[in-house]
């Protein structure tokens, strides 16, 4: 039996199929890195538009200064009613006893051989550090006589003048021979800062004071010198 259906009819041949297209590794690659690259550009160009540009100095004399920190804070800091300087003291305990006033701290050592040391301030009224220091040994006492003056004082990291005094106190009540005075002065914007201390003559040697050569030959001086540079004037950075 013959079934008949509708149908194609085609010639035999030879056909040729196209081959597929196909990618080589060095389009790949080439594709691949400039991806890559676009990104990193991308990236770059937001990162420079969201940083601020640092400043440019003219060095010199703008020669800029490196990075710092806040200052830690150790000991507890004074500052003026007015806000004229600030300094810092030692903290009250067994070793001092603090007194403070509108223009500075007292503070009485009361270990060891004793003393008192002042940190303050007054007016300059156009007067030199030397001026003003040796006017406050003369009004304080009299009756010194200037043992040296201190080389390359620096108060509050500003040059100044120092020097360095003794007296003898007269009367029954006294109670040491001979007292050393130790006055430091410098002065900003006509505002000199202070710092003193008198105590008892006690000689450095090898069985007192730090271990190093000094002609100070008081107690309290040893404790005194974190006290003198932590002086600041207003404007000044944190010490």
């Amino acid at each position: 039996m013959t079934t008949i259906a509708p149908g194609y009819s085609t010639h035999a041949g030879t056909y040729t199929v196209p081959i597929q297209p196909k990618t080589t590794h060095r389009r790949l690659l080439i594709v691949w890195v400039g991806a890559i690259a676009l990104v990193a550009a991308g990236l770059v160009a937001m990162s420079g538009a969201m940083e601020k540009p640092s400043a440019r100095y003219m060095c010199p004399p703008q020669c800029g200064r490196p990075p710092i920190g806040e200052p830690v804070t150790i000991n507890p800091r004074f500052t003026s009613p007015d806000g004229a300087f600030s300094v810092a003291y030692p903290a009250e305990g067994a070793a001092y006893k603090i007194t403070k006033n509108p223009n500075g701290v007292t503070a009485d050592l009361l270990a060891g051989d004793g003393g008192t040391m002042r940190l303050f301030s007054e007016p300059a009224a156009g007067r030199s550090p030397k001026d003003i220091a040796t006017a406050l040994v003369n009004k304080t006492f009299p009756d010194t006589k200037t043992a040296y003056q201190i080389p390359n004082t620096m108060v509050g990291y500003r040059p100044g003048f120092g020097m360095v005094a003794d007296c003898w106190p007269q009367g029954s009540t006294a109670s040491y021979s001979r007292m050393r005075v130790i006055v430091m002065v410098a002065v900003k914007d006509d505002l000199a800062l202070v710092a003193g201390a008198v105590g008892p003559y006690h000689a450095f040697g090898p069985d007192f004071g730090s271990g190093k050569p000094s002609a100070a030959n008081l107690q309290i001086a040893l404790d005194m010198g974190k006290y003198v540079n932590s002086f600041s004037w207003r404007g000044d950075p944190l010490r």
